[in-house]
């Protein structure tokens, strides 16, 4: 059995340890609120601007915007979202374990990939893989801001302009509510057939002004913009969700460790006081 110093400086260690993890847990709860109100006023302009689109995948316009047109996919774009510290339970390895099991099933059908990491996590991840990183951003901090991410993701986009690749996807963590989080695979470009279904209006038609071309130029390239906003966004809210419970279940589980530490300091205690009253009683005898 370990003496009691040893004991005591465990204890000690236990405690230190609980009262980070207790007040990394206060403040992921802070920014928890604030990173839930940000995404849920980012849902309403993302399932707008997807209707929009799926609206006009199906107008009645002579011209069509290459990101409406289906391709046969031998070149895949794929965005990640991870998050740029860990700490936050399985949040990230969820979303890499559904990616990397995508990217498997893409390579073994002979598709090439190139990737735009957003998030720290993500980008050593495809480092480590050996994959091919187009572009990235890490950094992001506690509020997503739009023009951090138009960079990383126009590499895409103009790779899928030009031909380069045939499809866009995205991986990130939905929110669903602070206890459970979803990683997901979506298709972005071209748009989905599944999107298109579910957001569409029969019988919706535009006028455009001044042409149609300019307008569906400008719309499309918004509507992916936004999209991934709204995917960082969500993903940031898990973050803060997930960070959060897995703090309380560290703390909670300091707080057992000490008692069950104390138990074994106070068995030890008691142990070396019967020992001693052994040796006094057995002194006592002999004289």
């Amino acid at each position: 059995m370990p003496s009691g110093k040893e004991i005591r400086n465990k204890i000690k260690s236990v405690e230190n340890t609980r009262k980070i993890t207790k007040a990394m847990e206060m403040v992921a709860a802070s920014k928890m609120r604030k990173a839930q109100d940000r995404m849920r006023a980012a849902r309403p302009y993302g399932e707008k601007i997807r209707r929009v689109a799926a609206n006009l995948s199906n107008a009645l316009t002579e011209y069509k915007h290459p990101f409406l047109e289906k391709r046969e996919q031998k070149s895949i774009g794929l965005v990640l979202v991870t998050s740029d510290k860990g700490l936050c339970g399985g949040l990230n390895s969820n979303v890499l374990r559904l990616v990397l099991n995508k990217m498997k099933e893409m390579e073994g059908q002979g598709k090439k990939l190139q990737s735009t990491c957003i998030g720290n996590k993500g980008f050593g991840f495809m480092q480590r893989m050996g994959g091919k990183v187009v572009s990235h951003v890490v950094g992001l901090g506690d509020t997503p801001h739009l023009e951090k991410l138009i960079g990383p993701v126009k590499v895409q986009l103009d790779a899928y302009m030009k031909g380069e690749i045939d499809a866009l996807y995205i991986g990130y963590t939905r929110f669903i509510n602070t206890m459970k989080q979803e990683p997901v695979f979506e298709q972005l470009l071209p748009l989905a057939d599944e999107t298109v279904k579910s957001a569409h209006q029969p019988g919706w038609d535009y006028v455009y002004e001044p042409d149609a071309q300019t307008v569906i130029d400008d719309l499309l390239v918004r509507y992916v913009e936004a999209l991934i906003y709204q995917a960082v966004a969500e993903n940031m809210a898990s973050e803060q969700s997930a960070r959060m419970v897995a703090m309380k279940s560290a703390s909670d589980n300091a707080k057992n460790v000490i008692g069950e530490l104390k138990l074994v300091y106070n068995k030890a205690r008691q142990a070396a006081i019967t020992k001693e009253l052994s040796e006094i009683v057995g002194g006592a005898a002999a004289v």
